[in-house]
């Protein structure tokens, strides 16, 4: 299986299965239309000649012994073998991740809110502190020998229960010392509360810090309103400023939304960049179509417009060395995360799970609230996880969901976000259309931006793009 398309100047087939990426001239790019035909012995280089009309069959013998040396070498159409691969059919998931919703409570009111302003729904609550022990007391034991456990703070807001946070930490760091452990904590905040000891009790302690800002004044300002009805923008940009001054190499991610009333989301992307922010995401608002800010259908050919246009430029920073990171076209074409991990996903509700202050266990913070999704209560005595629920998401992968298996980037999305597949089809199975029209243009951005790194760094590349090359593999 293989996909090919043009952007920015260069034409690129993909080995899906394999991952090879590899920049082509036009004439191969054409003879490829032919090429699985041609394989299978139904047509012979006369015919693919005929085809292609207005180019000579010397040419197109020559190109057609670049593409066989490839697929001999198991560069182009490679078997995908992984469905039988041992470790994928016995695979054992033990809890590696833990969201931890530690106030169900908001000091902002963003329009387009999933968590119903921080409360899901429910009645407002913080966390007790026992909660959050038992939560990772929890994760801990169930973790088998995985050493490195990941924590997020989450909310509604968490700094509205910063001490708890704060204890939670010392506890954790304790556990890990003691079960030879090694907590990673994350924190997302909105930023309001954020003052000088919080920064920097954040920089200490936090491995990662998750900063939510929408962009441009005028755009964050119309959906991420305080209490009061006023923007946030002015509040929390000099605050994050600070925070990020501050804390050198640390991981952090200031992270937008996007929502139908800012189509046009690279400028806001790029407004992080001339704010002096280097780690940025832009999400896609997730919400029902009677919003009036929710994305539709026919906004995707304005949103794939968007990102395209986004990463021509952004190779241009890639290749001069600009630091400036955008989350979706972050791609590791010769590591990337171990197959396993490509085809099961997230690992909701087996290798991750979501506390509520009140102790209950969702497959993730995206299903909080839907008691359907409950799975049991942290604090109970004996915790037993509903293991056909269990069974449902560790089967919910890329062999399982009809729209993922002839998709070109489902090792790399690995079959989309379950809860988006809930609640807009009703079935964790059934992905989200509008998230995988995105999803696809985003890989198709991130490999051309790498294929542009790539040949940038190589002067003899440079001259000879019209040759076929296998730039980046897998």
């Amino acid at each position: 299986m293989i996909h090919k398309y043009r952007m920015n100047g260069l034409s690129i087939v993909m080995d899906v299965n394999g991952g090879s990426v590899h920049v082509i001239d036009d004439i191969t790019y054409e003879l490829l239309d032919h090429y699985d035909e041609y394989r299978k012995g139904n047509i012979d280089e006369t015919e693919i000649y005929l085809r292609m009309d207005g180019h000579n069959l010397e040419d197109i013998k020559a190109s057609l012994e670049e593409v066989n040396e490839l697929v001999e070498e198991g560069l182009l159409y490679s078997e995908d073998t992984y469905q039988n691969l041992d470790a994928f059919k016995n695979r054992k998931p033990v809890v590696k991740a833990m969201c931890l919703n530690i106030a169900h409570d908001c000091n902002l009111k963003c329009r387009y809110c999933f968590a119903s302003q921080g409360d899901f729904g429910g009645e407002k609550k913080l966390m007790p502190l026992e909660v959050g022990k038992k939560s990772l007391e929890y994760l801990v034991e169930n973790s088998g020998n995985r050493r490195n456990l990941e924590v997020d703070f989450f909310g509604g807001e968490p700094l509205m229960n910063f001490d708890v946070v704060k204890d939670l930490v010392s506890y954790g760091n304790e556990l890990g010392q003691k079960k030879n452990k090694n907590f990673r904590f994350t924190i997302t905040t909105n930023g309001l509360l954020l003052d000088d000891k919080k920064i920097d009790y954040i920089n200490e302690h936090m491995d990662n810090a998750v900063l939510s800002l929408d962009g441009r004044k005028n755009v964050n300002d119309d959906m991420r309103l305080t209490l009061i009805d006023s923007g946030s923008y002015d509040i929390i940009v000099p605050k994050f400023k600070k925070l990020i001054e501050k804390r050198g190499n640390k991981k952090y991610y200031i992270r937008g939304t996007f929502t139908r009333n800012s189509l046009d989301f690279s400028e806001d992307v790029k407004h992080f960049r001339d704010l002096g922010f280097v780690h940025t995401s832009m999400e896609p608002v997730v919400s029902a179509d009677e919003n009036p800010y929710a994305i539709r259908e026919e906004d995707l050919p304005k949103i794939l417009e968007e990102y395209e246009k986004l990463a021509v430029d952004y190779a241009e920073m890639k290749v001069s060395g600009d630091p400036f990171s955008f989350f979706h076209f972050i791609v590791d074409l010769t590591q990337g995360p171990c197959v396993i991990k490509r085809i099961t996903g997230c690992g909701a509700g087996t290798e991750y799970l979501s506390i509520t202050p009140e102790g209950d266990i969702y497959p993730c913070h995206q299903f909080v609230g839907n008691e359907t999704y409950k799975m049991g209560n942290i604090m109970e005595k004996e915790i037993t996880l509903p293991k056909e629920m269990q069974d449902m998401f560790k089967n919910a992968h890329v062999y399982t969901k009809e729209d993922c298996k002839d998709c070109f980037s489902k090792f790399y999305c690995s079959g989309g976000c379950h809860a988006n597949a809930l609640s807009f089809n009703g079935d964790i199975s059934r992905p989200y259309k509008i998230g995988c029209e995105m999803q696809r243009k985003r890989l198709e951005c991130a490999i051309m931006i790498e294929a542009k790194k790539m040949l940038a760094s190589d002067d003899e590349a440079s001259e000879e793009t019209q040759d076929t090359q296998q730039v980046l593999f897998l």
